[in-house]
């Protein structure tokens, strides 16, 4: 019986023990798992039982030559650990952000560029029904010319739920964690922004903090067009809404409520589409793509040269919150 094609799951919080569980579930795959927590590992078992493989270490995982690795460590190993796996030619699939900062996502893309392994980061947004079907409304031209893209992302669960508590002391933390919001406008308009600027601040009587926990950040484009993000880790219920303003109509995605709301600038009408979904289905979908671009039968749905945009505007933000200046995209930063 020929052996199965082994994948390697690298960091088991909550985001890697979902890749490892929904990989195992496929059944065509030898799934593994690379930690060095106890802590981690026992939770894992306790919800997975025995892997294929554990490693402790990344090195000597490495060096048993896997054919695939996830990554889902903190942002700061991203990218030692994805340069080493496609170093090895290893392919790589790794959780957004593409990396902590702007030129570590520069080495990972200079990896990714001088080997044939594959790598995507993993914005599995893009499989999400409801942008794709936001997505469409604008290829199809329902909305016209495009001039505005918005979104809302308040979530005070996500420092509920950390377990590091990281964001606390790690400035900008929340433009890291919210990597979704450039990518996506990117992903949507079809274009990359040519200046950024971010306002924001830190404040409210909560429990848990993060450096700022509340930023606007407004892109402006070649053309006539402009992309507004909002941004907090202070509300509860989460909030997560994308907004597409056109000269034909506009339309309205809350990825909470699983509702698009589109309306039609001639007759001023407006209509409801109810698109609700899970997120494992989402994780499904993007490994299957990245299976796909593995086996040569597909181009990666995230590859370097498109995921970077998000670590450029980021990075462009981070400058923009201290300076209080718009920063253009153009200039060289790290």
């Amino acid at each position: 019986m020929a052996r199965l094609p082994r994948i390697v799951v690298v960091g088991l919080g909550s985001i890697g023990r979902r890749h490892a569980r929904l990989l195992a579930g496929r059944g065509d795959l030898s799934v593994e798992w690379c930690e060095s927590s106890d802590a981690a590992l026992g939770l894992a078992r306790q919800e997975m039982g025995e892997p294929a493989g554990v490693h402790v270490s990344f090195d000597e995982m490495l060096q048993s030559r896997p054919a695939m690795v996830v990554i889902a460590t903190p942002h700061a190993l991203h990218a030692d650990q994805a340069v080493a796996a496609l170093g090895a030619g290893v392919h790589v699939l790794c959780e957004k952000p593409m990396a902590d900062t702007l030129a570590n996502a520069e080495r990972m893309a200079g990896a990714a560029e001088r080997t044939r392994a594959v790598m995507t980061i993993g914005f599995h947004l893009h499989f999400h029904p409801g942008l794709r079907r936001l997505k469409a409304l604008i290829q199809e031209g329902e909305l016209g010319s495009v001039h505005h893209a918005h979104c809302h992302f308040g979530a005070y669960i996500v420092l509920v739920n950390s377990k590091s508590r990281y964001q606390r002391t790690l400035e900008g933390a929340l433009l890291l964690d919210c990597a979704h919001q450039p990518d996506i406008f990117a992903w949507l308009l079809g274009q990359a922004p040519v200046g950024v600027y971010a306002t924001g601040g830190q404040g409210g009587a909560l429990e848990h903090q993060s450096k700022p926990n509340f930023i606007a950040m407004d892109c402006d484009y070649a053309g006539p067009v402009i992309s507004t993000a909002h941004l907090n880790y202070l509300q509860m219920p989460e909030r997560h809404e994308y907004e597409i303003v056109g000269d034909r109509g506009w339309a309205v995605f809350d990825l909470v409520q699983g509702r698009l709301r589109i309306g039609r600038q001639s007759d001023s009408s407006e209509r409801v589409e109810v698109i609700p979904t899970d997120r494992d289905p989402l994780y499904r979908e993007e490994h299957a793509a990245f299976l796909e671009a593995v086996a040569g039968r597909a181009e990666p749905e995230s590859p370097s040269r498109s995921a970077i945009i998000s670590m450029r505007v980021i990075a462009a933000a981070l400058e923009s919150l201290n300076t209080r200046q718009r920063v253009p995209l153009t200039k060289k930063r790290t």
